[in-house]
């Protein structure tokens, strides 16, 4: 008999519905649900420590996706034939949940807490990263864990002018949108998507669509956590409050820190220096024993510096580096820098410097996906690297981190719509951003890099794109500021870091995290729209470097010439056991790659070499051609009978050259006139309708004797 949970459901506007079940599974985690709809299945569950750590100040959340390969009816691939180390979707989808979390949990609360999302059971058309979010929120809902949510996430596409919320697999292949949006009852807070080019005011109707759902999907949380009792919340004391230091640090310093932040000192360095000054002249007054109280010391002169600095932004208007709110810093690019490099860039904004290369291959360099929910191969990569040189600090280098992972992916989604494939470029293309200086946006000077590097590499693409971070500072009293480009710092410091890109016609991608409840859609419109400002006047000075693609690739970039061919010619000109296709590789030194897309042959032939690149296409049009009438050949004598002559006038087509072909003249024996081996021209003079078998003749293009005429 199996154990009955707790289940309330939901049904979405096209009549799909959403259940989530809790007291079933993992009853040991402090919350666990499951989140039903179709046949996908996820289980979520959380845990978190009683007490916290001495002298923490942060929420040390962990927050894990996984998907599981039974899901799908799949076992992993590999030696081990066991999930490993996460994939990229899954750090991506696990990055979407923690950042709608992150700022819900209590400013105070500093206990180890874990959650884990697993998809346990997976439907083709329904997609797990737009229910994830959900299933996170619901499992902290009904647990004793304190939490200003419940929030959900929803994923938004549109199909001709129409919006869908959760759209399934098969629709989004028509959507031109696709961006997933966090949000709890009152406030919107996550956003993250790609789209082709839209407007500022089609992004925000988006949201506000994914808002009203999400809603309805915060009041079944609250139902099924009122229905487990799960009202109360557990009783905790993180932190160690000296309300007299704190109130003699804010005498002695919040001045000085107002007066250094309205100074507009551009040089990161330099400011730092100057608020330590600040710090360490008040602790020089300290007692000893005071002054052995580091931690509680560090964190109230960052709290002090926060509000001063937050304040000269709001009162002054005026930012640390002196920029106006919607200045951009000083900026300049380079392209060509690298010379071994299919196509390079250098683009610096401020403090912030990407040197980005373009390298172009064939099909053989394809990502290969062969994942839980999705399979197949990838031509485009994009990867960002961020070295701990960049932000002047020394740290061991653990591999790539999950906000490597995350910023590739924003930049990917951005340059992604405007990068063609096919005939217009026939390459695996792969991007690298090395972060070489970072003071703010590192992320956005890899779009615009990653645009220049692309257009030096000859890469035709439709249009530049551009990005920038904006920032948001607000006040208790109303005031507020919009920032634009922002630093370091104000990301530190502020309420919302919103990310945009996009052409100069529309908006490619996006990515914004909101810090503060109660971020009006007014104060949305008008980042959209100081963003949208701040962008164009990035994108032109990108254009004074380069302004559209070269005409041709760097001399040192293999050309890949792409034919195609019938379906059938496929397995011709690969031979048997790849016979054919590896001697043309080996003979002519290019390589050939060959595949089957839309019921044809689709043939890449890639070389440095022109004579190599003529050999090979000349091989493979012999083997593909198919024989006319009329036509004539130079062919080999592959075999001789008592009747006649076989000969191959192309690559695995034989035809037969009768012997009364052969010569005008009477021929007795075939040996006489040929042998095996032997080049001859040949003429092809019928082809049977029903066998397929080639006639030839040899004596139609041998002068007829003159003795023959005058008979």
């Amino acid at each position: 008999m199996s154990q009955i949970g707790i289940k309330k459901s939901y049904t979405l506007g096209d009549g799909r519905s959403i259940e989530i079940e809790t007291g079933k599974l993992a009853k040991q985690a402090h919350g666990s649900v499951v989140v039903k709809m179709g046949k996908t299945m996820l289980l979520a569950t959380v845990v978190s420590d009683q007490d916290a750590g001495e002298d923490m100040d942060f929420l040390p959340l962990t927050v894990d996706y996984r998907e599981k390969f039974a899901a799908a009816g799949k076992i992993p691939g590999g030696f081990l034939k066991r999930e490993a180390r996460p994939s990229d979707e899954e750090i991506l989808i696990a990055r979407l949940i923690d950042r709608a979390l992150r700022p819900l949990f209590p400013d105070d609360y500093h206990a180890n807490t874990q959650v884990q999302v697993q998809l346990i059971s997976f439907d083709e058309e329904v997609l797990p990263d737009a229910l994830a979010g959900l299933a996170a929120s619901a499992c902290i809902a009904v647990s004793d864990i304190p939490f200003n949510g419940p929030c959900s996430e929803v994923r938004v596409g549109r199909i001709n002018g129409n919006w869908i919320v959760n759209p399934s697999t098969t629709q989004m292949k028509e959507s031109d949108f696709d961006m997933i949006i966090a949000a709890t009852m009152d406030n919107i807070m996550m956003v993250e998507g790609e789209m082709h080019e839209v407007s500022e005011a089609e992004m925000l109707e988006a949201i506000k669509v994914a808002h009203e759902e999400i809603k309805k999907q915060c009041q079944l949380q609250l139902e099924l956590a009122a229905a487990v009792n799960a009202a109360n919340k557990r009783e905790y004391d993180h932190e160690r409050h000296n309300e007299d230091l704190l109130n003699r640090l804010k005498t002695a310093c919040y001045d000085k820190c107002y007066a250094v932040a309205a100074e507009s000192i551009a040089d990161k360095a330099l400011r730092g220096q100057k608020f330590g000054a600040i710090k360490d002249e008040f602790v020089a007054t300290l007692s000893d024993e005071e002054k052995e109280d580091k931690f509680l010391i560090s964190q109230y002169f960052k709290k002090v510096q926060k509000e001063a600095v937050r304040n000269v932004v709001l009162n002054e208007r005026k930012r640390l580096d002196g920029r106006k709110l919607n200045e951009i810093r000083p900026i300049w690019s380079e392209v060509d820098y690298l010379p071994g490099a299919h196509g390079s860039s250098i683009f610096t904004r401020g403090e912030t410097q990407s040197l980005t290369t373009v390298t172009l291959g064939n099909k053989m360099d394809e990502k290969m996906i062969d994942g839980v929910t999705s399979e197949g191969s990838e031509k485009l990569m994009l990867h960002y690297n961020f070295p701990s040189f960049s932000t002047g600090e020394a740290r061991p280098n653990r591999g790539t981190s999950r906000r490597e992972v995350g910023h590739g992916n924003l930049a990917l989604r951005a340059l992604k719509p405007m990068i063609p494939f096919g005939a217009e470029n026939p390459y695996t293309v792969r991007i690298v951003s090395e972060i070489l200086e970072s003071n703010g946006s590192s992320s956005m000077a890899t779009v615009c890099a990653g645009t220049l590097a692309l257009m030096d590499a000859g890469v035709k693409i439709k249009k530049p794109v551009s990005g920038i971070a904006m920032g948001l500072i607000s006040g208790t009293d109303g005031k507020y500021a919009v920032l634009s480009d922002i630093l370091g710092d104000e990301d530190h410091l502020g309420d919302m870091d919103f990310k945009v890109t996009g052409t100069k016609d529309g908006i490619t991608a996006c990515q914004m995290d909101i810090k503060v409840d109660g971020l009006s859609y007014q104060i949305l419109d008008e980042a959209l729209n100081q963003a949208k400002e701040g962008r164009l006047h990035i994108l032109n000075e990108m254009m004074k470097t380069i302004s559209e693609p070269n005409t041709d690739y760097k001399p040192h970039t293999p050309r890949i010439i792409q034919i195609t061919i019938p379906k059938d010619m496929i397995g011709a000109v690969i031979g048997p056991g790849g016979k054919i296709i590896q001697d043309i590789q080996a003979k002519t030194g290019a390589n050939i790659t060959i595949e089957e897309v839309d019921n044809v042959g689709v043939v890449d032939i890639m070389t440095n070499d022109g004579d190599a690149m003529e050999a090979a296409l000349a091989r493979i049009k012999a083997i593909t051609a198919i024989p006319e009438v009329g036509e004539i050949y130079k062919g080999k004598v592959k075999s001789i009978t008592n009747f006649g002559a076989f000969v191959e006038i192309l690559p695995g087509k034989d035809g037969l050259l009768h012997i009364s072909e052969i010569k005008w003249e009477r021929v007795e024996k075939v040996e006489d006139v040929l042998k095996e081996g032997e080049e001859i021209e040949v003429k092809l003079i019928d082809v049977d309708p029903k066998t397929g078998k080639l006639k030839l003749s040899r004596k139609v293009l041998l002068e007829k004797p003159q003795k023959q005429n005058a008979e």
